[in-house]
This record gives C-alpha cells, structure tokens and sequence, in this order.
C-alpha cells in the first residue's frame, strides 16, 4: 500500500468537508426557500400597491373627521379620478 503522505487522514479530512459542504447547501436552500424576500412578482400584487380606490377612501374618511373642507375634497377626488 502506498502512503501518499496523508495516510487515512486524507480520506477522513475529505469526507468531513463535503459533509460541511452538504449541510451548509441545504441549510441554505431550506432558508432561501422559506423566508420571506423580495420576488418579481412582489412589485405587482395589488396587495403592495396603492390602488385609486384606497386613496378615495382615505380622502372620505379625512373629509369626515374635518381634516379637509369640502373645495379641498373635490380638487384631489378630481385629481384621483383623472389619474
């Protein structure tokens, strides 16, 4: 038998590497794949997007709590709708 100069050091340092490298792998795949992060899609959800009809519901509630008069009122309801 030939000695490499390793001896059976060589082997064993080998397989505890690649098992290092296996677990990091899948620690990293199980992480990449349940957190929360930004996607592509993210940028279109209707969720994540201010809509016309959220900014007209605020714009009611602050007409009825007195924040605005009503001439401030309609100049953004108008501004809102043509947009």
């Amino acid at each position: 038998m030939m000695d490499d100069g390793w001896g059976w050091w060589g082997g064993w340092l080998f397989m505890v590497v690649m098992m290092l490298i296996v677990v990091a792998l899948v620690v990293g795949l199980v992480i990449a794949l349940l957190r929360p992060g930004r996607r592509e899609d993210d940028a279109t959800d209707s969720r994540l997007t201010p809509s016309t009809d959220d900014a007209l519901r605020i714009l009611d509630e602050r007409l009825a709590r007195g924040d605005i008069d009503t001439e401030e009122y309609k100049k953004r309801r108008s501004l809102l709708r043509s947009s």
